[in-house]
């Protein structure tokens, strides 16, 4: 494993890390931003999101889906700008946060269930299924704070993680979507799981704003290898031509009004196991 490096800095708060078409897309979430960077450190805006962007996935058609936060709505970038997928206020009872899209193009949107900058007492939240057609539906409810979501190569697992439950949470993903088997997937004892990734090996790379660090953890709890950054690491994935660049985004605070001196990062270091599954 070579050391961290930095790819690309100045950010405000870098957050939904994804490798997409040759670059990794992410949300500078308190910058209104969806960028692009490539591995050269070329950055690219794609698309403002007043509401705040977090979760990015894309549709089978190759059109972008993102999460705006603080209107908690699922927007589709089309060529003549943003449009409404789905309003989620009816199921998310905080600001929406990050988000997996599967295959079919059925979207997973987790919130933050209470007010987490202002001090509110930690409540359960919903995690959201939006159809491709837009319909909204709960998946999965009693959550504490659904963040970072995979699936599995077969699509037939879902793993969330629960940041105020310092866990991995599993389900079983039926035909049309729906989640079953409710079970913990893995317990981390002194972290806080927020963005997540799969590998090959069935090991999940975990980011920890606790500490600054980023986990590689398999099922059970076992943690294969931890990772320090300079700050807090906020999410990670795997990535790159071989798919064994881990992406970490990286800031100094969450809280929007703390991020104006722009210390946020995407850091990368090269891994041996490269990724799997969605996203």
């Amino acid at each position: 494993m070579t050391e961290m490096r930095v790819l690309l800095e100045g950010l405000r708060f870098p957050e939904g890390p994804r490798w997409h078409d040759g670059r990794l897309w992410f949300s500078d979430m308190h910058a209104k931003e969806v960028i692009a960077v490539d591995l050269e450190g070329r950055a690219e805006t794609i698309v403002r999101v007043p509401g705040d962007p977090s979760g990015l996935g894309w549709l089978p058609d190759g059109r972008l889906l993102v999460v705006s936060m603080q209107d908690r709505r699922l927007l589709r970038l089309d060529p003549g700008g943003l449009a409404e997928v789905a309003d989620l206020s009816g199921i998310a009872s905080y600001h929406c946060n990050d988000m997996v899209v599967d295959a079919e193009g059925r979207a997973y949107v987790g919130n933050f269930g209470f007010d987490l900058h202002a001090g509110g007492p930690p409540a359960p939240a919903n995690l959201a299924l939006v159809h491709p057609d837009g319909r909204a539906e709960i998946a999965a409810a009693d959550l504490r704070f659904p963040n970072g979501t995979v699936i599995t190569p077969d699509g037939r697992t879902l793993v969330v993680g629960e940041s105020f439950g310092a866990c991995l949470t599993a389900f079983d993903v039926a035909a049309d979507g729906s989640l079953s088997g409710r079970r913990e997937w893995a317990r981390l004892q002194g972290a806080v799981p927020d963005g997540i990734c799969l590998d090959a090996e069935g090991a999940i790379w975990v980011a920890s704003p606790i500490g600054g660090k980023v986990l590689r953890v398999r099922e059970g709890g076992e943690i294969t290898h931890s990772l320090d950054v300079e700050t807090d690491a906020f999410a990670c994935m795997l990535g790159g031509p071989e798919g064994t660049t881990l992406f970490v985004c990286t800031a100094a605070d969450s809280n929007p009004e703390k991020t104006g001196d722009r210390r946020g990062r995407i850091e990368v270091v090269d891994v041996a196991v490269p990724r799997a599954g969605l996203p």
